[in-house]
């Protein structure tokens, strides 16, 4: 509960805390979840933050250590068997180095994608033990975005939707980052579709990379999952609950097995399957998909994976493709891989289809893809739950999903958008 600023540590303060830390160690120390106790976040690096502690270091630092101290103590006192952590990130007891650039030990907050405005390949520069912290922004979804801007002032650029952005050049990210690997959205609903992908894509790159490395890397944490008002975050939950695209992507790259495209130096890419559940079979098709729609299969495996990372094959994808990976056994799931920045292909147009029909109280929608379609989301104008979304579909294919309405009394209508139609027509 102590984060990312300078406290006191006056003996009155500092019983506060006895008294605060007592009482919550002891309400949920039965927890199964929990695994770690931090005495706090980011308090380590806050010393470096403000002018107070910056010109007259000595003095906070010693402040520092008596609160933390403080919270240690009443830690184990209340529970002998606690595992402590000074703060999050750490490099582990008693270190108080630099967590935000040092992959190797203790928890990692990495941040430099999103702060530093990097690209997103610069995940895959770091291979933290357990990364408790990171994360990427996009816009709420349109739903929202009309609970608090009339239609004729959506624009990124309007002076309300800056005040429904509290992160310092946030918007502008957001927008250079699209012309850093997509062609621009015309239109103001593409954008907000196209903000939310690459959000995903932000967090899937760096979760399915990591995950390509257990067991040195065993866990993610990505910053955050919900809002308190509408506005534009990191949050994979919109403000009321309803899910952002990113929520649904983290459900498949979260998912227990995975199967990783891990790009190497000489141009190839080395597939890396696990499973957290431990040892299973799983077959692995890697096709290389041509924007004409060709595939040409370029391995398939049968191997067994468990919980440390296996590699499965290297393959070579072939000028101008990406590479479609699918796997059956243990799991099912998919993964596509662009080895360039989308904005280079000559997407085809995907002319998404569906039919919808009602069964109860959830709408079943059958879409179909004449032609490759990536990161297909489907709208409703009203709130409810998708079943999935901002998957991937090869030509020929059709997906089966449904979606449940909050207010049964009404007919949704529904709107089907693609990166294709989003970026290029």
């Amino acid at each position: 509960m102590f984060a990312c600023n300078l406290y006191p540590s006056d003996s009155a303060y500092l019983a506060e805390v006895r008294a605060e830390v007592r009482e919550n160690v002891q309400r949920i120390q039965h927890r199964a979840c929990l695994a770690l106790w931090c005495g706090d976040n980011e308090l380590v690096g806050a010393l470096t933050w403000y002018d107070v502690s910056l010109a007259d270091r000595d003095r906070y630092l010693v402040n520092y250590d008596r609160l933390n101290r403080t919270i240690e103590d009443t830690l184990r006192d209340t529970d002998p068997k606690a595992i402590w952590w000074p703060s999050s990130p750490s490099a582990g007891p008693l270190n108080f180095g630099d967590a935000w650039h040092d992959d190797g030990s203790g928890d990692m907050h990495f941040w430099s994608v999103w702060h530093e405005n990097r690209e997103f390949a610069h995940y895959r520069d770091v291979t933290p033990r357990f990364c408790s912290e990171f994360g990427f922004q996009s816009y709420p979804s349109r739903g929202v975005i009309d609970t608090f801007c009339p239609p004729e002032r959506q624009n990124i650029a309007d002076p309300i939707f800056e005040s429904h952005q509290k992160n310092e050049g946030g918007n502008e990210r957001i927008a250079g980052t699209m012309f850093r690997y997509f062609r621009w959205p015309e239109r103001f609903d593409d954008f907000v579709y196209l903000s939310q992908v690459q959000h995903g894509l932000a967090m899937r790159t760096a979760v399915t990379h990591w995950r390509a490395h257990a067991p040195h890397s065993m866990g993610a944490l990505y910053w955050q999952l919900n809002d308190t008002w509408p506005v534009c975050s990191w949050a994979s939950l919109d403000y009321g609950g309803g899910w952002k695209l990113l929520h649904h992507m983290a459900r498949d790259f979260f998912a227990p097995v995975m199967v990783t495209a891990v790009p190497q130096d000489d141009g190839s890419v080395t597939l890396m399957a696990h499973d957290d559940r431990g040892a299973g079979k799983l077959t692995v098709t890697a096709r290389a998909v041509a924007m004409d729609g060709g595939l040409i299969t370029l391995c398939e495996k049968t191997v067994t994976v468990g919980t440390a990372a296996t590699a499965v094959a290297s393959v070579t994808i072939p000028q101008g493709a990406m590479l479609v990976i699918d796997w059956t056994g243990a799991g099912e799931g998919r993964a596509v891989h662009a080895p360039q920045p989308y904005k280079t292909y000559d997407l085809p147009d995907a002319a998404l289809t569906f039919e919808a029909t009602l069964d109860g109280d959830a709408w079943h929608l059958t879409v179909s893809a004449p032609a490759l379609a990536l990161f297909v989301a489907v709208e409703a104008d009203q709130p409810g739950q998708f079943s999935a979304n901002a998957f991937d579909m090869l030509p020929g294919e059709t997906r089966r999903i449904t979606f449940t309405a909050s207010d049964t009394a009404t007919e949704p209508t529904f709107t089907l958008r693609d990166l294709a139609s989003a970026t290029q027509s």
